[in-house]
């Protein structure tokens, strides 16, 4: 089994990060603070957590002044590279929220996002004085360092994982509009990605602002195609109509179904948690001139209360001649997941091509040994 991502932060860590310290600051004491840091309860402590209490115990160590402070991680943080180290923009985050430190901050959030990212700790600033803060945001999009121009998109996104929510942008978007407007056509896909999963973040509350701004976009560049296709997915795979329709994805012709025939099997159709089946699908596109199709299973996973939920999969997406005739094969792995539970039950499986169900199956889902 991998080893859990908290691991990193272990007591070999703190003493790496405690010497370096020392190294430029004589009065740091690396053992009090690898004893203050790893007191009761850090093995029970998640990621995050660990970060936090690491921050505080710096705080403990370091002086007392912010900016003497600053200038210590300031003197070691260009050996302090990589995701451990998100410690240092936490602390600012922590320590440096105060107006009188607002410039100092910035600053910090900037040198610091270069070397690890400082994405979480700018949203409790984002939270406090959202224009303020956005207005900074407009100045990074255009820093060249591609990280601090990333740091702008991902730290402003409504529902960034593992980050706090931004409710105000969950209910009003449009403050993020320019922002997103000044990185569509970024030269570094570190970037694009990052405005994409914004722009996917506001298809969740707002797919009509998504929308249009697809369809200003489209054709615009392409570094913007990519990051408009890649930021409408969640609409795509709900097949939302406007967007098949943008994308260029087949209708459903009056009279005609873009499907002509499908079948879907499951082998074992009995199976335990922790075991796999093979998916078989077979379908024929109508007949005519080429069409889009994008071809998904669906599994309706049966949860804790013995309600479902359903959760697509990929199997293609392409343009096809009509009449072709399409089929393949998909290994389904039922072993439970760090982000999905499986529980025993009848579990229906749909096939859906551009977002219509043309053929399902079903599946009994029984407990492990």
């Amino acid at each position: 089994m991998a080893e859990p991502l908290k691991a990193m932060y272990n007591q070999e860590f703190l003493h790496s990060l405690g010497m370096k310290i020392q190294a430029v600051y004589g009065s740091f004491e690396p053992d009090r603070f690898i004893a203050e840091a790893m007191k009761e309860p850090w093995e029970e402590l998640e990621l995050k957590a660990r970060m936090r209490r690491i921050t505080e115990t710096l705080g403990g160590c370091l002086p007392p002044a912010y900016e003497e402070a600053l200038k210590i991680l300031y003197a070691i943080d260009k050996d302090c590279v990589g995701f451990p180290y998100l410690i240092f923009p936490d602390f600012v985050e922590v320590y440096g929220r105060s107006e009188e430190h607002w410039e100092l901050s910035m600053e910090a959030l900037e040198r610091f996002t270069q070397r690890s990212s400082a994405e979480f700790a700018v949203r409790p600033f984002l939270l406090h004085d959202p224009q303020a803060m956005m207005d900074q945001m407009l100045v990074w999009a255009e820093h060249p360092g591609e990280h601090v121009r990333r740091l702008a998109s991902e730290g402003s996104r409504p529902r960034l994982p593992w980050g706090q929510a931004l409710p105000m942008f969950k209910r009003d978007p449009s403050p993020l509009l320019p922002l997103l407007e000044k990185l569509k056509a970024d030269p570094s896909l570190y970037v694009r990605k990052s405005v994409a999963n914004n722009l996917n973040d506001i298809a969740k509350d707002h797919p009509d602002i998504v929308i249009a701004t697809a369809r200003r976009w489209l054709g615009s560049d392409a570094n913007t195609n990519w990051i408009v296709r890649h930021g409408c997915r969640s609409l795509i795979r709900k097949a939302d109509p406007e967007i098949m329709e943008l994308f260029g994805y087949a209708p459903e012709e009056s009279g005609t179904p873009l499907v002509s025939s499908a079948v879907l099997t499951a082998d074992p159709a009995v199976l335990r948690i922790g075991e796999h089946c093979e998916l078989q699908y077979a379908l024929t596109i109508r007949e005519g001139g080429p069409v889009r199709i994008r071809i998904e299973y669906g599994i309706n996973f049966v949860k804790a209360s013995g309600k479902t939920s359903r959760k697509l999969f990929l199997l293609s997406d392409k343009t096809v001649p009509g009449s072709t005739r399409l089929s393949g094969t998909r290994t389904h792995r039922w072993a439970n997941l760090t982000t999905r539970k499986h529980y025993p039950g009848e579990h229906t499986l749909v096939l859906l091509v551009n977002g219509r169900a043309v053929a399902d199956t079903s599946l009994l889902l029984e407990p492990e040994l």
